[in-house]
């Protein structure tokens, strides 16, 4: 189940979304891998990345609370800067509850599903629900997460800026060797204590916005 969640091929529509990195490239302030490496990084560690990893940690922690769950829930829905990181989340986070009711039924996601009816719902929280109704160690499933987010947005730098696959997969295994640690630190953080610290990240979002072209949805 969570190779399958995890991958690109599942039908969430990650691919069409950069994460304001397209604004980045533009701009000239992300130019090779290790610019790629150092802004998925600054994602993962300190903007939308880590508030999707803390907000994971929480809804896995309450699959089987549904008032704790939807509190999480409502929270990380809301926890975005911009238009744009909030249909990232919000779009990716309805289709996969969609598909995995079909593909991977169950009832928490059924009833999840019916009280959240109309309502954003952040990606994190859902493939935490799934994970934890299923049964999916919440190591392996955060670890997962984080994994799929910084190669899908390695992934939208190789095509922007460009680079070569080679350098793709390098960048991509830099950012691995610390999934662990921010997993991990991820997991004792409470909710009281969220926060980002990530303005350059959230205005590439926001001038995405209005950039005069582009291929991403963010």
């Amino acid at each position: 189940m969570l190779l399958a969640w995890s991958s690109p091929s599942y039908p969430t529509g990650a691919f069409s979304y950069s994460h304001g990195l397209e604004w980045a490239v533009e701009a000239g302030a992300v130019r090779d891998a290790a610019g790629l490496q150092a802004y998925v990084d600054a994602v993962m560690r300190r903007g939308g990345g880590w508030v999707d990893a803390v907000c994971f940690a929480h809804a896995h922690a309450a699959a089987e609370q549904p008032e704790a769950l939807d509190a999480v829930a409502e929270l990380a829905a809301a926890f975005r800067g911009s238009a744009e990181t909030a249909l990232e989340s919000h779009q990716q986070g309805r289709a996969f509850l969609d598909i995995t009711r079909r593909a991977w039924p169950h009832p928490a996601l059924d009833a999840f599903a019916e009280r959240h009816a109309g309502r954003p719902v952040a990606h994190a929280v859902v493939m935490a629900l799934a994970a934890g109704a299923h049964g999916v160690a919440l190591d392996a499933a955060l670890n997962a997460y984080l994994h799929a987010l910084a190669a899908n947005l390695v992934s939208a730098g190789v095509r922007l800026i460009p680079l070569g696959q080679t350098d793709g997969q390098i960048a991509t295994a830099r950012l691995a060797a610390s999934i662990d640690a921010i997993a991990v630190a991820a997991r004792r953080a409470g909710l009281d204590d969220l926060a980002t610290s990530a303005p350059a990240l959230e205005l590439c979002a926001m001038h995405h916005e209005t950039q005069y072209t582009r291929l991403f949805r963010s």
